[in-house]
Formats: structure tokens, sequence, C-alpha cells
């Protein structure tokens, strides 16, 4: 559970400073669609963030895989999804957007989960 809260806090706190960073720092040095990827990045990375939060505190009224897969489908999700659209927008090497359909299955996989765990246990 503590493990899922801490990944939420650590991915929030990025998430944050990232858009900001892309909101301050990379404006006028990257095109309109390279921010907008960057931004997209930024909201799936918050999105996620919070089902992180959700993962952990659910986690309190029931330990079963299917919750903690979930949490881990959602960090991984994370890595992939936002991390290649944050490296694909500041070097437009495509091979790193090829990558991020991997991290939205792992976001969906991880969706699914957590709606069985409460569908079972809520």
């Amino acid at each position: 559970m503590k493990l899922f809260l801490v990944l939420g806090m650590i991915n929030g706190f990025l998430a944050v400073a990232l858009g900001a960073f892309g909101a301050h720092g990379l404006e006028g040095r990257l095109s309109e669609k390279a921010l907008s990827t960057w931004e997209k990045a930024v909201n799936y990375q918050m999105f996620h963030t919070m089902a992180l939060l959700v993962t952990g505190l659910l986690m309190m009224k029931a330990d079963p895989a299917s919750i903690i897969w979930a949490g881990w489908m959602f960090f991984i999700g994370i890595i992939l999804f936002s991390g290649s659209l944050y490296i694909y927008s500041t070097t437009a090497i495509k091979t790193f957007a090829m990558i991020t359909p991997l991290g939205g299955v792992a976001f969906l996989i991880g969706w699914v989960l957590l709606g069985t765990f409460v569908v079972k246990h809520l």
C-alpha cells in the first residue's frame, strides 16, 4: 500500500514540475506540436498518478493480486506512455513514439484490474 502511495506522490510532483518546465522552459524551443505532445504526457502522467493514489488507498480494504497488478500497470504505463512522449517531443525520434501504445495498453490493463477489484471487493 505504502509503495503505491509514495509512487503516486513522486509522480504527482514530477507531473507538476514537468508541466511547469514544458510551459516555461520549453516554450519557444519546441514546435507547437511538440509542446502539445509534452502536455499530453503531463496530463496522462497526472491522471494515472491519481490512479496510483487510489490504488494505494484501496489496498487498505484488501490486498489481492488484482489491485497490486493494477498499481504496477499504472506505474509501467506512466513510464512507457508519458516517458516516451517526453523523449519524443524533445528529440523527434519516432522510435520513442512507437513505445507509447505499450504504455497505453498498460494503462488499460490497470483500469480493468482496478475495476475488477472494485466489483469484487467493494
